[in-house]
C-alpha cells in the first residue's frame, strides 16, 4: 500500500489518502465487508504500531480524528498519541481547523460564492443522507461554504470547479449539500442522479470528483501550519481534458 506521508513530529501524522481506500473499518463487520481490502488504519498499524492504543475507539480506528469518504482522495490528520488526539479533536469540534476541497460538479452555481446550511440526516431504510423528507434520522445542523474557481462549457453541459469549505464535519456533507442545490460532484455514483453514467462515460472517472486539497491548524506545538495534497493523477486528467 503506497501513502504519501506529507508531514510527521511527535504529535501528528499527515498524510494524502488515496481515493479507493477506506479510512477504517466499520465497528460491526456484515457478512459483506469482513473480506474488505485493505484500510488507512492497516497501514497506519503496519508503519506505527504504537498508535494502536491512541484515539476514543483503538481498536477500530486507532488515531483517526477525522475520516474523508473511501473515494475522496487528499488531506488526512492522524494524532500519534491520545494527548494529541484530544487536542485535535477539540480543533476539530469548535471549528477551529480550515478544510479546503476542490470539486468539479454539474452545472454553474448562480453565486461566485455561497453558503449551504441545510441540515443532514439519513434517509430511512438506507445509508444515503439527504437534506429533505419526512424520513431523516440523526438530523443535524451543517453548514459548507463553497466559491467558484473555474467554469467549464463542454459538448456535454456545462461543469464548475469550486473550491468548498465544509464548517461542520457530516458524513457525506460536501457531496450531500452540492446534490441539494442541484450541483451534484460529477461521477459521484450516490448523489449524481440520472446524469452519473453520462458523466463516468464523458470523463472516465471511476469516483466522484473530491479532493481534500488542504487543512490548516494550529499544532499541539503551538505553529499555525498548513498542509496541502496535490491533486490525483486521475482528477488531474479530467481539469487537463477540459482546459485543452
Amino acid at each position: 500500500m503506497n501513502i504519501e506521508v506529507i508531514y510527521e513530529d511527535d504529535d501528528i501524522l499527515v498524510i494524502n489518502k488515496p481515493a479507493g481506500l477506506l479510512v477504517h473499518r466499520a465497528k460491526i463487520r456484515s457478512k459483506k465487508n469482513v473480506h474488505e481490502d485493505k484500510t488507512v488504519t492497516d497501514w497506519v498499524l503496519e508503519h506505527y504500531p504504537e498508535i494502536s492504543s491512541v484515539g476514543d475507539d483503538p481498536n477500530t480506528r486507532p488515531g483517526i480524528v477525522h475520516r474523508l469518504d473511501r473515494d475522496t482522495s487528499g488531506v488526512l490528520v492522524i494524532a500519534k498519541t491520545n494527548e494529541s488526539f484530544l487536542y485535535l479533536k477539540s480543533l476539530f469540534q469548535s471549528g477551529e481547523i480550515k478544510k479546503e476541497y476542490l470539486a468539479l460538479v454539474r452545472g454553474v452555481p448562480n453565486q461566485e460564492s455561497g453558503v449551504i446550511d441545510f441540515p443532514i440526516g439519513l434517509k430511512s431504510g438506507t445509508t444515503k443522507w439527504g437534506v429533505r423528507g419526512k424520513n431523516l434520522k440523526m438530523l443535524k445542523p451543517a453548514e459548507t461554504h463553497y466559491s467558484v474557481k473555474k467554469v467549464f462549457d463542454t459538448d456535454f453541459g456545462k461543469f464548475a470547479l469550486l473550491s468548498v469549505s465544509p464548517k461542520t464535519g457530516r458524513t457525506h456533507q460536501i457531496r450531500v449539500h452540492l446534490s441539494a442545490i442541484s450541483h451534484p460532484v460529477v461521477c459521484d455514483s450516490l448523489y449524481g442522479g440520472k446524469k452519473y453514467l453520462d458523466e463516468v462515460k464523458n470523463f472516465g472517472l471511476g469516483r466522484q470528483f473530491l479532493h481534500a486539497l488542504s487543512i490548516e491548524l494550529v499544532l499541539p506545538s503551538g505553529s499555525r501550519t498548513m498542509f496541502s495534497a496535490e491533486l490525483s493523477d486521475d482528477l488531474s486528467r479530467v481539469l487537463d481534458s477540459l482546459q485543452s
